[in-house]
């Protein structure tokens, strides 16, 4: 038994009712666990020192809005939502990646930010680019996209083109929301080749 087998063990024993699917792949392992569980979960991984994450060292949102539609993909996706957490135990050596699967509708779980604090900003990225609501985060609002920004851009149902475009407007001297104004336009390969090529 390696290394990510005896601690994809060790979990399993102690996390039993908490671990709904765990898989080692490319000696990657990922736990799933409900959105209810999260709080629970997150601080036995943090302070049972038979797992020590104590480090979380990335959040991110991800929507599966078409995974399994296409002939190629066979896995079957529990929702269009998920929340991932990479985990880092410094001490034993060792990382986890920890997916909780949301509701469609209204995607939301608690804020770990209390467990690693060094989530709050990632959470923030969650919430701005995906719309995903984590309940107790000290100051949940947009990081990337500008205040009056409507909608999640990394949505998959999001337009390309988004909807409206922001410029300042020296005339009236704030800034102005206009419709989109982009052109379509083909893009052709440019080559460029050295003098004398060829000859």
């Amino acid at each position: 038994m390696n290394r990510m087998q005896n601690l994809q063990q060790v979990l399993t024993d102690t996390l039993a009712e908490k671990i709904t699917s765990s898989t080692i792949d490319r000696g990657e392992l990922t736990v799933e666990v409900a959105a209810e569980d999260i709080l629970e979960v997150a601080k036995i991984l943090r302070d049972d020192s038979r797992f020590g994450f104590e480090q979380a060292m990335d959040v991110c949102g991800v929507d599966y809005l078409q995974w399994g539609q296409e002939a190629a993909r066979e896995m079957v996706k529990p929702a269009r939502f998920a929340v991932v957490y990479h985990l880092l135990s410094i001490r034993n050596n060792w990382r986890l990646r920890l997916r909780v699967w949301l509701d469609d509708k209204m995607p939301m779980l608690p804020s770990v930010v209390g467990i690693w604090s060094g989530v709050d900003w990632f959470e923030r990225e969650a919430f701005d680019l995906f719309g995903i609501v984590f309940e107790g985060h000290p100051d949940l609002r947009r990081i990337l996209t500008d205040y009056g920004f409507i909608g999640h851009p990394f949505r998959k149902d999001f337009p390309l083109t988004g909807k409206v475009e922001v410029r300042y407007d020296p005339d009236k001297g704030s800034v102005v929301y206009e419709p989109v104004s982009l052109q379509p336009r083909i893009l052709t390969p440019r080559i460029i080749r050295e003098e004398n090529f060829g000859g």
